[in-house]
């Protein structure tokens, strides 16, 4: 008997950029998919329903759906701490293939996610003699804390480069300070809006 299908959560923006991805011309033909898996997902579908509906494995449906509830807090993150365009560059490295086998990730998605929430705290609670993370002082500070054994800021820096360069002639924080007031009215979990289940394809 198959497993339970993980259950999946998505947030207003980003229920937006999954629905721009399944229409636009310019997105690769496998993201479109993808997207529209998790979108189907999200309405409630079983993972026979939806890769009868697109036309592929029902196995793929569920590598798909397990991998962005796996990665759902660190969407929410990028979503809360970077300008907007960053979300959707988080999505499709997200929706996009697997590393090849022999090339091992040497950071857990866990521990990405606690570098990006220390990112979005204010320096000063960790004692640091500055206003905002540099990619220098945000390593030093995980390294610290033990969240990783070592890091480089170069590291440091493609974890935060959603949307900027890995090493930002500006605080890395100020975007993040000045996104979080942008939220949604009502909203109640880290200024973004869970949506609740329900329709989602247009």
């Amino acid at each position: 008997m198959p497993g339970r299908a993980a259950k999946v959560v998505i947030t207003e923006r980003q229920q937006e950029v999954l629905r721009t991805m399944t229409r636009s011309s310019s997105c690769p033909q496998a993201l479109a998919q993808r997207a529209r898996m998790i979108l189907l997902a999200f309405e409630g579908f079983d993972n026979k329903d939806i890769a009868d509906r697109i036309g592929c494995e029902r196995h793929a449906v569920g590598i798909w759906r397990r991998r962005w509830t796996k990665e759902f807090r660190r969407l929410v993150l990028v979503e809360c701490c970077e300008k907007e365009s960053a979300l959707r560059a988080a999505a499709e490295d997200l929706l996009s293939d697997l590393p090849r086998p022999g090339c091992p990730c040497t950071f857990s998605a866990e521990q990405v996610t606690q570098i990006l929430a220390v990112a979005c705290e204010p320096p000063s609670q960790s004692g640091r003699p500055v206003t905002h993370w540099t990619p220098g002082e945000l390593a030093d500070e995980v390294i610290k804390r033990r969240i990783v054994e070592s890091i480089s800021p170069r590291q440091v820096g493609r974890f935060l480069k959603y949307g900027r360069p890995a090493a930002a002639s500006q605080p890395l924080l100020a975007q993040c300070a000045a996104g979080r007031p942008r939220a949604v009215p009502g909203a109640d979990r880290g200024g973004v809006r869970l949506l609740p289940p329900g329709p989602s394809l247009a």
